[in-house]
Protein backbone atom coordinates (compact mmCIF):
# COMPACT_ATOMS: atom_id res chain seq x y z
CA UNK A 1 0.00 0.00 0.00
CA UNK A 2 1.50 3.56 -1.26
CA UNK A 3 1.37 6.15 1.32
CA UNK A 4 1.27 10.16 0.64
CA UNK A 5 3.35 11.92 3.08
CA UNK A 6 1.15 15.02 2.79
CA UNK A 7 -2.59 15.01 5.03
CA UNK A 8 -4.62 16.69 7.71
CA UNK A 9 -6.83 15.51 10.25
CA UNK A 10 -8.41 17.62 13.09
CA UNK A 11 -10.10 15.92 16.21
CA UNK A 12 -12.55 17.86 19.13
CA UNK A 13 -13.30 16.77 22.72
CA UNK A 14 -15.18 18.35 25.97
CA UNK A 15 -14.68 16.96 29.33
CA UNK A 16 -15.20 18.50 32.96
CA UNK A 17 -15.68 21.99 31.21
CA UNK A 18 -12.89 22.15 28.69
CA UNK A 19 -12.53 21.37 25.05
CA UNK A 20 -10.45 20.81 22.86
CA UNK A 21 -9.26 20.47 19.36
CA UNK A 22 -5.89 18.25 18.11
CA UNK A 23 -5.00 18.96 14.64
CA UNK A 24 -2.20 17.12 12.76
CA UNK A 25 -1.06 18.40 9.74
CA UNK A 26 1.92 16.61 7.15
CA UNK A 27 4.03 17.34 4.16
CA UNK A 28 6.88 16.01 2.27
CA UNK A 29 10.13 15.22 3.90
CA UNK A 30 13.54 13.40 3.34
CA UNK A 31 13.05 12.30 7.01
CA UNK A 32 9.88 12.16 10.17
CA UNK A 33 10.19 15.41 12.00
CA UNK A 34 7.64 15.70 14.43
CA UNK A 35 6.22 18.96 16.01
CA UNK A 36 4.11 19.01 19.15
CA UNK A 37 2.64 22.57 20.40
CA UNK A 38 0.25 21.61 23.55
CA UNK A 39 -0.34 23.91 26.22
CA UNK A 40 2.37 24.64 28.62
CA UNK A 41 0.83 23.31 31.41
CA UNK A 42 0.39 19.89 29.83
CA UNK A 43 3.49 19.02 31.00
CA UNK A 44 5.04 16.53 29.47
CA UNK A 45 1.93 15.76 27.18
CA UNK A 46 4.03 17.21 24.28
CA UNK A 47 6.87 14.11 24.11
CA UNK A 48 3.87 11.11 24.82
CA UNK A 49 2.28 12.44 22.14
CA UNK A 50 5.30 12.71 19.82
CA UNK A 51 6.27 9.05 20.82
CA UNK A 52 2.41 7.71 19.77
CA UNK A 53 2.94 9.18 16.63
CA UNK A 54 6.19 7.80 15.62
CA UNK A 55 5.27 4.35 15.59
CA UNK A 56 2.98 4.16 12.57
CA UNK A 57 4.73 7.15 10.49
CA UNK A 58 8.08 6.72 8.72
CA UNK A 59 8.51 10.10 7.21
CA UNK A 60 7.10 13.31 6.76
CA UNK A 61 7.37 16.99 8.46
CA UNK A 62 4.54 16.34 11.00
CA UNK A 63 3.01 19.31 13.06
CA UNK A 64 0.49 18.69 15.61
CA UNK A 65 -1.13 21.49 17.96
CA UNK A 66 -3.46 21.21 20.93
CA UNK A 67 -5.63 23.75 21.34
CA UNK A 68 -7.85 23.93 24.90
CA UNK A 69 -10.91 26.26 25.76
CA UNK A 70 -12.86 26.87 28.73
CA UNK A 71 -16.51 25.83 27.81
CA UNK A 72 -19.21 28.17 28.00
CA UNK A 73 -20.93 28.02 31.00
CA UNK A 74 -17.71 26.54 32.86
CA UNK A 75 -16.27 28.39 35.59
CA UNK A 76 -15.02 31.30 33.63
CA UNK A 77 -12.55 32.09 36.84
CA UNK A 78 -10.64 29.69 38.96
CA UNK A 79 -8.44 31.51 41.81
CA UNK A 80 -5.09 30.13 43.36
CA UNK A 81 -6.00 29.79 46.67
CA UNK A 82 -2.03 29.44 47.70
CA UNK A 83 -1.07 32.54 45.34
CA UNK A 84 -3.93 34.02 46.90
CA UNK A 85 -2.92 33.87 50.64
CA UNK A 86 0.71 34.73 50.07
CA UNK A 87 -0.62 37.80 48.27
CA UNK A 88 -2.21 38.76 51.25
CA UNK A 89 0.43 38.16 53.47
CA UNK A 90 2.65 40.08 51.72
CA UNK A 91 -0.06 42.70 51.58
CA UNK A 92 -0.54 43.04 55.51
CA UNK A 93 3.43 42.84 56.38
CA UNK A 94 3.42 46.05 53.91
CA UNK A 95 0.95 47.62 55.17
CA UNK A 96 2.42 47.14 58.88
CA UNK A 97 5.68 48.43 57.77
CA UNK A 98 3.98 51.46 56.40
CA UNK A 99 2.38 52.28 59.40
CA UNK A 100 5.41 51.98 61.56
CA UNK A 101 6.75 54.28 59.17
CA UNK A 102 4.27 57.08 59.11
CA UNK A 103 3.18 56.37 55.61
CA UNK A 104 -0.31 56.46 54.59
CA UNK A 105 -1.05 53.82 51.71
CA UNK A 106 -4.27 53.74 49.35
CA UNK A 107 -6.64 50.80 50.66
CA UNK A 108 -6.03 47.44 48.21
CA UNK A 109 -9.41 46.33 46.54
CA UNK A 110 -10.64 42.89 45.73
CA UNK A 111 -9.91 44.05 41.55
CA UNK A 112 -6.22 45.27 42.88
CA UNK A 113 -5.72 41.89 43.96
CA UNK A 114 -7.25 40.08 41.32
CA UNK A 115 -5.41 41.95 38.40
CA UNK A 116 -2.06 40.66 40.17
CA UNK A 117 -0.23 37.72 37.93
CA UNK A 118 -1.36 34.01 39.24
CA UNK A 119 -4.49 34.80 41.57
CA UNK A 120 -6.75 34.09 39.10
CA UNK A 121 -6.85 31.75 35.79
CA UNK A 122 -8.96 31.78 33.11
CA UNK A 123 -9.09 30.12 29.07
CA UNK A 124 -6.46 28.38 28.13
CA UNK A 125 -4.89 28.62 31.75
CA UNK A 126 -5.30 26.22 34.74
CA UNK A 127 -9.12 26.14 34.31
CA UNK A 128 -8.48 24.92 30.84
CA UNK A 129 -6.96 22.10 31.30
CA UNK A 130 -8.40 18.77 30.15
CA UNK A 131 -7.92 15.08 31.38
CA UNK A 132 -4.69 14.19 29.11
CA UNK A 133 -6.21 11.00 28.98
CA UNK A 134 -8.93 12.25 26.82
CA UNK A 135 -7.18 14.04 25.33
CA UNK A 136 -5.18 11.04 23.83
CA UNK A 137 -8.06 9.22 22.30
CA UNK A 138 -8.93 12.86 20.69
CA UNK A 139 -4.98 12.68 19.31
CA UNK A 140 -5.73 8.72 18.45
CA UNK A 141 -8.88 9.06 16.29
CA UNK A 142 -7.06 12.31 14.75
CA UNK A 143 -4.36 10.49 13.87
CA UNK A 144 -6.53 7.39 12.45
CA UNK A 145 -7.77 9.86 10.21
CA UNK A 146 -4.74 11.63 9.16
CA UNK A 147 -3.61 8.25 8.49
CA UNK A 148 -6.51 6.86 6.35
CA UNK A 149 -5.86 10.77 4.56
CA UNK A 150 -2.62 9.79 3.53
CA UNK A 151 -3.57 6.47 2.26
CA UNK A 152 -5.80 7.57 0.23
CA UNK A 153 -3.69 10.05 -1.60
CA UNK A 154 -1.41 7.64 -1.81
CA UNK A 155 -3.66 5.06 -3.85
CA UNK A 156 -4.44 8.10 -6.07
CA UNK A 157 -0.45 8.64 -6.11
CA UNK A 158 0.12 5.33 -7.32
CA UNK A 159 -2.55 5.23 -9.59
CA UNK A 160 -0.79 8.36 -11.53
CA UNK A 161 2.72 6.23 -10.77
CA UNK A 162 1.75 3.23 -12.93
CA UNK A 163 0.18 5.36 -15.97
CA UNK A 164 3.62 7.13 -16.36
CA UNK A 165 5.50 3.75 -15.82
CA UNK A 166 2.51 2.22 -18.79
CA UNK A 167 3.39 5.93 -20.62
CA UNK A 168 7.74 5.19 -19.78
CA UNK A 169 7.39 1.64 -20.94
CA UNK A 170 5.79 2.54 -24.60
CA UNK A 171 8.57 4.87 -24.76
CA UNK A 172 10.73 2.44 -24.10
CA UNK A 173 9.38 0.17 -26.93
CA UNK A 174 9.17 2.74 -29.34
CA UNK A 175 12.79 3.59 -28.81
CA UNK A 176 13.92 -0.68 -29.21
CA UNK A 177 11.90 0.18 -32.86
CA UNK A 178 13.77 2.77 -34.04
CA UNK A 179 17.14 1.34 -32.76
CA UNK A 180 15.85 -1.93 -34.61
CA UNK A 181 15.53 0.18 -37.67
CA UNK A 182 18.53 1.61 -37.91
CA UNK A 183 20.58 -1.11 -37.44
CA UNK A 184 21.27 -0.84 -41.42
CA UNK A 185 22.14 2.70 -41.05
CA UNK A 186 24.62 2.46 -38.14
CA UNK A 187 26.25 -0.41 -40.29
CA UNK A 188 26.89 1.65 -42.59
CA UNK A 189 28.12 4.14 -40.79
CA UNK A 190 30.82 2.43 -39.23
CA UNK A 191 31.62 0.62 -42.57
CA UNK A 192 32.15 4.40 -43.78
CA UNK A 193 34.00 5.54 -40.95
CA UNK A 194 36.27 2.47 -40.94
CA UNK A 195 37.07 3.11 -44.57
CA UNK A 196 38.45 6.48 -43.81
CA UNK A 197 40.66 4.75 -40.16
CA UNK A 198 41.60 2.12 -42.67
CA UNK A 199 43.32 4.85 -45.27
CA UNK A 200 44.65 6.95 -42.48
CA UNK A 201 46.25 4.19 -40.39
CA UNK A 202 49.74 4.32 -41.91
CA UNK A 203 52.00 4.13 -39.16
CA UNK A 204 49.07 3.66 -36.25
CA UNK A 205 49.13 1.23 -33.52
CA UNK A 206 46.90 -1.24 -34.47
CA UNK A 207 45.69 -1.76 -31.09
CA UNK A 208 44.46 1.69 -30.53
CA UNK A 209 42.60 1.08 -34.16
CA UNK A 210 40.95 -1.61 -32.63
CA UNK A 211 40.04 0.38 -29.88
CA UNK A 212 38.85 3.54 -31.48
CA UNK A 213 36.51 1.23 -33.40
CA UNK A 214 35.19 -0.65 -31.03
CA UNK A 215 34.46 3.07 -28.94
CA UNK A 216 32.79 4.00 -31.98
CA UNK A 217 30.26 0.58 -32.15
CA UNK A 218 29.42 0.55 -28.26
CA UNK A 219 28.71 4.86 -28.42
CA UNK A 220 25.92 4.00 -31.28
CA UNK A 221 24.79 0.83 -30.12
CA UNK A 222 21.36 2.03 -27.01
CA UNK A 223 20.61 -1.66 -26.17
CA UNK A 224 21.76 -1.46 -23.13
CA UNK A 225 20.54 1.88 -22.14
CA UNK A 226 16.76 0.30 -23.27
CA UNK A 227 17.34 -2.58 -21.10
CA UNK A 228 18.15 -0.97 -18.22
CA UNK A 229 15.17 1.00 -18.98
CA UNK A 230 12.64 -1.66 -19.09
CA UNK A 231 14.21 -3.45 -15.89
CA UNK A 232 13.81 0.13 -13.70
CA UNK A 233 9.94 0.16 -15.12
CA UNK A 234 9.84 -3.51 -13.77
CA UNK A 235 11.64 -2.57 -10.60
CA UNK A 236 9.55 0.50 -9.92
CA UNK A 237 6.42 -1.56 -10.35
CA UNK A 238 7.21 -4.09 -7.92
CA UNK A 239 8.00 -1.51 -5.32
CA UNK A 240 4.72 -0.30 -5.60
CA UNK A 241 2.62 -3.48 -5.38
CA UNK A 242 4.74 -4.34 -2.24
CA UNK A 243 3.53 -0.98 -0.18
CA UNK A 244 5.74 0.08 3.00
CA UNK A 245 7.97 2.74 3.00
CA UNK A 246 9.15 3.14 -0.52
CA UNK A 247 9.78 6.46 -1.35
CA UNK A 248 13.80 6.92 -0.85
CA UNK A 249 13.66 3.99 -3.13
CA UNK A 250 11.93 5.11 -5.75
CA UNK A 251 13.21 8.50 -5.63
CA UNK A 252 16.97 6.20 -6.98
CA UNK A 253 14.70 4.62 -9.23
CA UNK A 254 13.91 8.09 -10.71
CA UNK A 255 17.77 9.17 -10.58
CA UNK A 256 18.47 5.93 -12.67
CA UNK A 257 15.74 6.56 -15.24
CA UNK A 258 16.78 10.05 -15.45
CA UNK A 259 20.91 9.42 -16.01
CA UNK A 260 19.82 6.06 -18.58
CA UNK A 261 17.30 8.85 -20.32
CA UNK A 262 20.20 11.00 -20.50
CA UNK A 263 23.02 8.70 -21.92
CA UNK A 264 20.35 7.30 -24.72
CA UNK A 265 19.75 10.84 -26.24
CA UNK A 266 23.41 11.45 -26.60
CA UNK A 267 23.76 8.57 -28.14
CA UNK A 268 20.70 8.37 -30.41
CA UNK A 269 22.69 9.05 -33.49
CA UNK A 270 18.92 10.04 -35.07
CA UNK A 271 16.27 13.04 -34.57
CA UNK A 272 13.33 10.21 -34.14
CA UNK A 273 15.43 8.52 -31.49
CA UNK A 274 16.16 11.96 -29.37
CA UNK A 275 12.65 12.91 -29.62
CA UNK A 276 12.09 9.88 -27.61
CA UNK A 277 14.47 10.00 -25.70
CA UNK A 278 13.37 13.85 -24.64
CA UNK A 279 9.69 12.87 -24.18
CA UNK A 280 11.22 10.20 -21.80
CA UNK A 281 13.20 12.95 -19.83
CA UNK A 282 9.89 14.90 -19.30
CA UNK A 283 7.65 12.07 -18.20
CA UNK A 284 10.52 11.29 -16.08
CA UNK A 285 10.14 14.53 -14.37
CA UNK A 286 6.94 14.46 -14.10
CA UNK A 287 6.44 11.55 -11.93
CA UNK A 288 9.78 12.91 -10.12
CA UNK A 289 7.74 15.00 -8.60
CA UNK A 290 5.08 12.86 -7.70
CA UNK A 291 7.66 10.62 -6.07
CA UNK A 292 8.27 13.12 -3.85
CA UNK A 293 5.42 12.83 -1.96
CA UNK A 294 5.50 9.48 -1.29
CA UNK A 295 6.48 7.96 2.39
Amino acid sequence: MVQSMTGFAARSGVAAGVSWTVEIRGVNAKGLDIRVRAPERMTGFDQTLKTRLQKPLTRGNINVSVRTEQEAGAQAVQINEDMLDGVLKALMTTEARARDAGVELRPASATDLMSLRGVIGSGDDSAAIPPEAEVMKTADAALADFIEMRTREGAALKTVLEDSLASVEELVRQSARIAEDRKGAVAASLKSNLAIVMNNTDGADPDRVAQELALLAVKADVTEEIDRLSAHVAAARALLSEGGAMGRKLDFLMQEFNREANTLCSKSGSTELTRVGLDLKALIDQMREQVQNVE
